[in-house]
């Protein structure tokens, strides 16, 4: 029995691939730098939460805006990630199955790791 799939809303979809963009993308690069910043000695970063948060939401409108009106432009942005045909976990996988981006998650675990090691 074929199925008959429904296209999703367009602020749903802009919405999945934004957060997809956020969590993905943005976030282990500024974890990272808040882990850096952490090893080398600074105590004023009082709410570093807060500034990663802010910072990978900035990065993601930025690489959003970006590779959207440049699509040739290497900038990070997935154009799979705003695809309404697919669903949130289809978006997901196929981001994984992509050969750069298993190397760029292997490397964001490990200096992650590291540095959260050293920190710690």
């Amino acid at each position: 029995m074929p199925f008959i799939t429904t296209s999703k809303s367009a602020p749903l979809n802009c919405l999945e691939g934004f957060a997809l963009t956020t969590i993905l993308q943005g976030f282990p690069i500024f974890a990272a730098a808040s882990l850096m910043v952490k090893l080398l000695g600074d105590t004023h970063g009082s709410r570093p939460v807060l500034t990663i948060a802010m910072a990978s939401v900035f990065y993601s409108i930025f690489v959003v805006s970006v590779g959207s009106a440049f699509p040739r432009i290497k900038s990070g942005y997935e154009a799979q990630f705003f695809d309404a045909s697919l669903s949130f976990f289809e978006k997901i996988a196929r981001w994984r199955a992509k050969p750069a981006t298993s190397l760029q998650l292997m490397a964001s675990v490990l200096l992650l790791s590291l540095l959260a090691t050293i920190a710690g």
